[in-house]
């Protein structure tokens, strides 16, 4: 038999970051809450929740919470059909729904579509950011329930929609194309002007230059986790860029940006893929994420 009170401990641990806060929200003391993980991981013999600031789940403990999910959501669909069941005595808990997807869609149409989503539904989100290359590995390791993701192929257990593409341009200010491109944009060129990189996990740069030029170039680059930020960066004229058209279009028609090389842009294609088990009971949201993701992309 499945320990539920230890499983839902160690998920709302895992949500607020403390067993303190956990406590609070379960109405049980933090000694009480504590026992309950330790006994469920010795039985277990694994560690399911990191100690720390945050408290964070394990891959082990990441597996537990997404059942968790999916209980709260059966539980959700029972509740409504026979509200009888429902003890007056227990706090009421609603269900988050962990979700990954990629900056770049954060920052142009995904919060529409979450909003859309949130306005008629009981549901709370969790949404991660990191590289579209990456969203992929969340759904994997069962950190999340839902991503977006530029991974055509299905992830093993999961639905996969696809959502359009995302297209890029490389942009500067005409001052700094004047400055790092007087002979005009060469590959000796690229190799000196200063770029714009979100992390360590960005290749957008390096894609865009390999597909203009044919070939893998070494930049100088500086580092900026932001996609509005990015946008900034490259309006102040200290980089080149590549950005969202979604977020440069008025730039590029005032003349403020220009691309680097006209009519160069770069595609990335976007897929919502979310798991079997819980796809069917998020029918809504897949729906909202597909449809403002053809309207936008």
């Amino acid at each position: 038999m499945l320990d539920y009170p230890a499983l839902r401990a160690v998920a709302t641990i895992v949500q607020t970051g403390s067993f303190e806060r956990a406590a609070a929200v379960l109405n049980v003391t933090p000694s009480a809450i504590s026992q309950r993980v330790k006994q469920l991981e010795e039985r277990l013999g694994v560690v399911l929740v990191v100690r720390g600031t945050p408290c964070t789940a394990t891959e082990k403990g990441e597996w537990l919470c997404r059942h968790m999910e999916n209980v709260g959501m059966l539980e959700a669909e029972l509740f409504e059909q026979l509200p009888a069941l429902v003890d007056p005595d227990e706090p009421h808990q609603r269900v988050t729904l962990q979700i990954a997807t990629n900056a770049d869609s954060l920052g142009t149409w995904f919060v529409e579509a979450m909003s859309n989503f949130a306005k008629s539904s009981s549901y709370l989100l969790n949404v991660a950011v990191d590289d579209q290359d990456h969203t992929a590995e969340w759904l994997q390791r069962g950190r999340v329930i839902a991503a977006v993701t530029s991974l055509e192929k299905p992830v093993r257990g999961c639905r996969r929609f696809a959502l359009g593409v995302l297209r890029y341009h490389a942009t500067a200010t005409p001052d700094f194309v004047a400055r790092h491109f007087p002979q005009g944009v060469t590959s000796e060129a690229i190799r000196n002007a200063p770029a714009l990189t979100f992390n360590q996990k960005d290749r957008l740069q390096s894609s865009w230059i390999r597909k203009t030029f044919r070939r893998d170039l070494d930049y100088p680059t500086h580092w900026l986790p932001s996609s509005q930020s990015f946008v900034e960066a490259s309006l102040s004229g200290m980089c080149w860029g590549m950005n969202p058209i979604q977020l440069t279009r008025e730039h590029l028609a005032s003349g403020r940006l220009v691309e680097l090389v006209p009519d160069t842009p770069l595609d990335v294609p976007l897929y919502w893929q979310i798991n079997r088990l819980a796809a069917d009971r998020l029918a809504d949201l897949t729906r909202e994420v597909v449809a403002v993701a053809k309207r936008r992309l």
